[in-house]
């Protein structure tokens, strides 16, 4: 018995020796490719007065994923599907016309939506999703749009028949242009060539930067949509040129992309670097060279928001809007004031069916979606299922409270280490930045906070 506690502790022990040489080794090689541009970035060295903001108040919802019920809601085809994510796909269309019917009666002058608009890109949904977008702009309130990785060219646009799927149309990057012209593309001041980028105008003196750093060309048949995001030479030229004609015209710059140009939680870029568009830092960087002050953006369906300074006076703030389908599913409510940017955040899932456990329902089904998948992923590693189920309801936990955002760290439930195996905390040791990062709330406030953009 002595023996097999001393061959444990050594084991143990190589393991320890093991991480605390590369784990240095990792952060120091992963710090430097960070650190390497992978474009020659254009930053603007112009250092004449910043434009003024005009006062202008609009609202930000986003991540729709529109799905129209006549592709099939019932089977274990579908079923599968929403085990496998944390989206009420069937409340889609609920969940878009209470948001829709808030907005009219909001005093908004123009909504942004920083994409997947749709499910998988399934053009009946795209056409669905713009019907229903289009009673704002018949009410006069402007719609910004841009496509997520969901959204354009996707190999996976289908339907579901039992325990069966099927393919539907998808859409490519000149329908998608086609069908959200009224929302942005329609009235561009100027269209990037490879992309689905814009710029045009929202307010006299305020332009919209559509960012669209989605990969839809890379897309294989067959195959889940590229989920990273990526910025082309020709792209990046094309932002130094229009941002250099705003500042000459005197125009203030929002920007909105569906990936992030800002870490949101201490480890992102580690755990799930798809959902920050590659070259982050730099591309952070020349934005903010520009006097871009906001990016709206979605994708990881969390409500938070971030700050990133450089160093040379230049900054940029990452405001992340949760998805309309995913438990709290948020719209903000934004103040544009003399250069402050007031923000405000409703929680309509409280709201949508009142009197009833659906609020408490959207939320324990995110957490039993992300459990199934940490779970499932530490079975990979070969860890027990008494230790991964313990692990993956605290990942639960800390998605969940990353989703709300405003992260509170007392009232994090914890996970008691002692109840783990050797290997469970080996695995927890080496994952242990997870639950640190997503409890770690990052300033400022994510929900309700004033920004200073001057």
């Amino acid at each position: 018995m002595r023996k097999k506690k001393r061959t444990g502790r050594k084991i143990f022990l190589a393991v320890l020796l093991l991480a605390a040489i590369a784990v240095p080794a990792y952060i120091l090689t992963n710090n430097y490719l960070d650190s390497r541009p992978k474009l020659d970035y254009i930053y603007s060295a112009d250092s004449s007065p910043k434009a003024q903001y005009p006062n202008v108040n609009f609202a930000v919802i986003s991540d729709l994923h529109y799905y129209d019920h006549s592709l099939g809601i019932d089977g274990s085809a579908f079923e599968s599907v929403m085990l496998s994510d944390r989206k009420l796909l069937p409340e889609s269309g609920e969940l878009l016309n209470f948001a829709i019917n808030e907005l009219l009666d909001s005093g908004v002058d123009f909504v942004l939506i920083p994409g997947d608009i749709t499910k998988d890109g399934e053009r009946i949904n795209h056409d669905k999703a713009a019907a229903e977008l289009k009673k704002l702009t018949d009410a006069g309130i402007k719609v910004f749009v841009v496509p997520g990785n969901h959204d354009v060219n996707n190999p996976l646009s289908e339907g579901y028949n039992g325990d069966s799927t099927y393919p539907v149309e998808t859409v490519q990057n000149t329908d998608f242009a086609e069908i959200y012209a009224e929302m942005g593309y329609g009235r561009a001041i100027s269209r990037d060539k490879d992309s689905l980028s814009y710029i045009t105008e929202a307010a006299p003196g305020l332009l919209i930067l559509g960012l669209d750093f989605c990969r839809h060309d890379e897309n294989e048949p067959d195959h889940h949509a590229v989920t990273g995001g990526r910025l082309k030479e020709s792209t990046m030229r094309w932002i130094a040129e229009v941002l250099t004609n705003a500042h000459k015209s005197g125009a203030a710059v929002i920007a909105l992309s569906h990936h992030g140009v800002v870490e949101h939680w201490d480890g992102q870029r580690k755990l799930h670097p798809q959902y920050l568009v590659e070259d982050y830092k730099h591309i952070g960087k020349m934005l903010a060279s520009y006097n871009v002050r906001a990016v709206f953006t979605g994708h990881y369906h969390a409500q938070d928001i971030t700050r990133a300074d450089f160093g040379d006076g230049g900054y940029i703030y990452d405001i992340e809007t949760g998805s309309l389908v995913t438990h709290p599913c948020p719209i903000r409510y934004c103040e544009l004031n003399n250069g402050s940017l007031a923000i405000n955040s409703d929680k309509i899932i409280y709201r949508l069916r009142p009197g009833t456990s659906f609020a408490d329902d959207a939320e324990a089904f995110v957490k039993k979606t992300v459990y199934l998948e940490a779970f499932s992923t530490l079975k990979k590693f070969k860890v027990s299922d008494k230790d991964s189920e313990i692990i993956a309801n605290a990942v639960g936990d800390g998605f969940v409270a990353h989703y709300y955002g405003d992260e509170d760290p007392s009232k994090n439930p914890g996970l008691d280490k002692s109840r783990l195996g050797l290997w469970g905390r080996v695995v927890l040791m080496v994952q242990q930045y997870v639950l640190d990062g997503l409890w770690a709330d990052l300033p400022p406030n994510d929900n309700d906070v004033t920004l200073d953009l001057r």
